[in-house]
């Protein structure tokens, strides 16, 4: 019933993070983009954490609206139907901890493997034109 809200706590924790890194890339944007401008276009980190924010809130929003749709959620205090009953209190913290650590461990690690992938073809289109250049 509240799975969502684990990743959606994740995705506030994570744009925090991404307005730090933002403000940290345009402090000391000068000198890195000096850096960067002999090699191929390298993605920033703030526009990583903007693509896992994006995947985060998406599936907060999805699942929120189909907990709503199946009446689980209300919009009035106590907004979770099981938050009515002390005893079912319970069963959604137990979803939390399962369904929704799952889901957020999920999400977080398909971003890894996309950032990694997309990491891998920068290097190697950073090499190809390397070699390019040298030839």
């Amino acid at each position: 019933m509240a799975c969502f809200v684990v990743p959606g706590a994740e995705a506030i924790v994570t744009t925090i993070a991404t307005k730090i890194v933002e403000h940290h890339e345009l402090k000391h944007g000068d000198a890195a983009e000096a850096a960067e401008a002999a090699a191929v276009a390298k993605e920033k980190v703030s526009t990583k954490l903007k693509r896992l924010n994006l995947l985060l809130y998406g599936g907060t929003a999805l699942l929120a609206f189909e907990h709503f749709w199946h009446g689980e959620i209300q919009p009035f205090f106590p907004f979770l139907t099981a938050a009515e009953n002390a005893d079912s209190m319970a069963g959604v913290l137990h979803e939390m901890s399962t369904v929704g650590v799952g889901m957020a461990v999920l999400v977080t690690g398909i971003w890894g493997i996309m950032t990694a992938v997309l990491h891998a073809k920068d290097k190697k289109l950073a090499r190809e034109a390397e070699n390019s250049a040298t030839v």
